[in-house]
C-alpha cells in the first residue's frame, strides 16, 4: 500500500504542474472582479484617448490642407493682378492710346476688374502686406536695391517695387523693396576729388 500512496502523490504533484490540467489552474490566483474592472477601464481609456487625438488629427490635416491647397493657385492669382496693374501704367504711358477719348473708360474698367480681383482675395485672407515707409522686416521683405538718403533711418522702406502678399499668417510673396541707407561720405569726397582735377 505505501506504493499506492507514493503513486497518488506523484499523480498529484503531475497534475499540479501540467498546465492543460484544470485542477492546477485552480491553484493559481485569479484576478478579482474589481483588478479586471479597472484594468477594462483603463483599457477603454487608452482606446478613447488614441481616438481623441487621431481625430484632431485628421482635422488638423483637413484644415492645412484646406488653407494651404490653395496656396499655389493663390500664388500663380498674383500674377493676374500685377499684369492689371502693369497694363494701366503701359496705356496710360502709350502716346497712340492717349490721344484716344475712350482712354479713361477702358482704364476705369481695368480698375473695376482690379478692385473685384483685390475682393476676391480678401475675402480669401489674401493680404497685400503694407511696406512703404514701414522698417525693413527680413520675414517679409526681399530688398531689391539701397538707396541713399540722409532724411530717412537707414532700414526704411523707400520704394516699393513689387507688391508683397499674405496667406493668412503664411507669406505668400515677399514684397521686393528699396530700402534706405546712409550716404557714403568717403565715395562722396573721392567723387568731389575728381571733379576738382
Amino acid at each position: 500500500m505505501p506504493d499506492d500512496n507514493k503513486k497518488k502523490q506523484d499523480n498529484l504533484d503531475q497534475t499540479d504542474k501540467d498546465p492543460n490540467n484544470p485542477e492546477s489552474k485552480e491553484n493559481e490566483k485569479e484576478p478579482s472582479l474589481d483588478e479586471k474592472l479597472k484594468e477594462s477601464e483603463d483599457k477603454l481609456l487608452r482606446s478613447l484617448a488614441e481616438i481623441e487625438n487621431q481625430r484632431r488629427r485628421f482635422e488638423k490635416e483637413i484644415k492645412d490642407a484646406f488653407e494651404f491647397g490653395s496656396f499655389n493657385f493663390a500664388k500663380e492669382s498674383l500674377a493676374i493682378l500685377d499684369n492689371l496693374q502693369r497694363a494701366k501704367i503701359a496705356i496710360r504711358n502709350d502716346n497712340i492710346l492717349k490721344e484716344n477719348k475712350d482712354l479713361e473708360k477702358f482704364i476705369e474698367n481695368i480698375t473695376v476688374i482690379e478692385k473685384d480681383l483685390i475682393s476676391i482675395f480678401e475675402k480669401n485672407k489674401i493680404k497685400k502686406i503694407d511696406a512703404k515707409g514701414k522698417k525693413f522686416d527680413p520675414n517679409i521683405h526681399q530688398a531689391i536695391t539701397e538707396i541713399e538718403d540722409d532724411k530717412s533711418d537707414t532700414g526704411t522702406i523707400l520704394q516699393e517695387i513689387q507688391s508683397g502678399y499674405m496667406l493668412g499668417e503664411r507669406l505668400l510673396r515677399p514684397a521686393l523693396v528699396g530700402v534706405a541707407k546712409r550716404k557714403n561720405t568717403k565715395n562722396a569726397e573721392k567723387i568731389e576729388k575728381k571733379g576738382e582735377k
